[in-house]
């Protein structure tokens, strides 16, 4: 059974009054028929159209679900994606507010940037190569609009794949210059580590998860332009974050990103 667009419509209105109003609502998988994922985006296209509408700025996609275990977990057997829009970056040298995002979580990522177009379904590695202008640590602030993250892949996907908002670093490196699959990542809290990963724990390569993102965009009718930033998928576990914490993450060969958050 398909779910219907009653529901869908539903799903959405109670995602979009959350994420204004600032209040959590229930898990919207009960309005979707079971594991229904593409009503999940569906009710994430209708939230798309109304930020295009009202303005805001696309500028690049995220991946989520990039690691096996969650995957599992969820009952799935692939990523999911998520919209980046402007006013979702935050910069290294201010505090992020926690009125900002909603029960926010920090994973660490590797982020690239287009220099040319990546509009074709049949794309390849090789292209991606041409494509990716440079990469950057980043820090994601994984947010949800459902209520203490009781989430579904269906919560997840509906809910703009349970988007934030992301800091990126200051020092480009390009593909050359490092190894995406082996590159090792620690992310500190307090200088203590809190999360510590690889790059192959993101579909073996964070380029693995690029591909499959580049491609499916552009089936979905979102191919990646040149100047998108592309969060490619975590490469440790995500950490709750609380008021006045400090993160700092480095990847092996491509540098450092902090995120700070107020105090309240």
């Amino acid at each position: 059974m398909t779910t219907s667009p009653e529901a869908i419509r539903r799903a959405a209105d109670l995602l979009f009054e959350a994420g204004t109003s600032g209040v959590p609502v229930a898990p919207i998988r009960d309005l979707l028929e079971a594991g229904d994922v593409a009503a999940a985006y569906a009710v994430q296209e209708i939230n798309t159209r109304r930020a295009l509408d009202a303005g805001r700025r696309l500028v690049g996609r995220k991946i989520g679900l990039t690691s096996l275990a969650v995957q599992k977990q969820l009952g799935v057997d692939q990523p999911d994606y998520g919209m980046l829009f402007a006013d979702m970056a935050r910069p290294e040298a201010l505090d992020v507010s926690l009125a900002d995002v909603m029960q926010p979580k920090v994973e660490a990522e590797i982020a690239f940037v287009l220099g040319r177009d990546l509009d074709g379904e049949q794309l390849t590695v090789a292209d991606l190569f041409r494509a990716i202008d440079y990469a950057v640590p980043a820090i994601e602030i994984v947010g949800s609009r459902v209520a203490k993250w009781d989430i579904r892949i269906t919560d997840t996907i509906a809910d703009n794949a349970s988007s934030g908002l992301y800091v990126l670093g200051s020092r480009p490196v390009r593909l050359g210059d490092f190894d995406p699959r082996l590159c090792g990542m620690v992310m500190e809290k307090a200088g203590e580590p809190v999360s510590v990963g690889a790059g192959a724990a993101c579909m073996g390569s964070p380029l693995n998860a690029t591909l499959w993102l580049a491609q499916v965009m552009a089936k979905a009718g979102y191919p990646m332009r040149a100047g998108d930033t592309i969060l490619s998928g975590a490469l440790g576990p995500m950490v709750p974050v609380a008021p006045g914490d400090v993160f700092d993450v480095a990847i092996e060969g491509l540098g450092s990103v902090r995120a700070a958050f107020s105090k309240e």
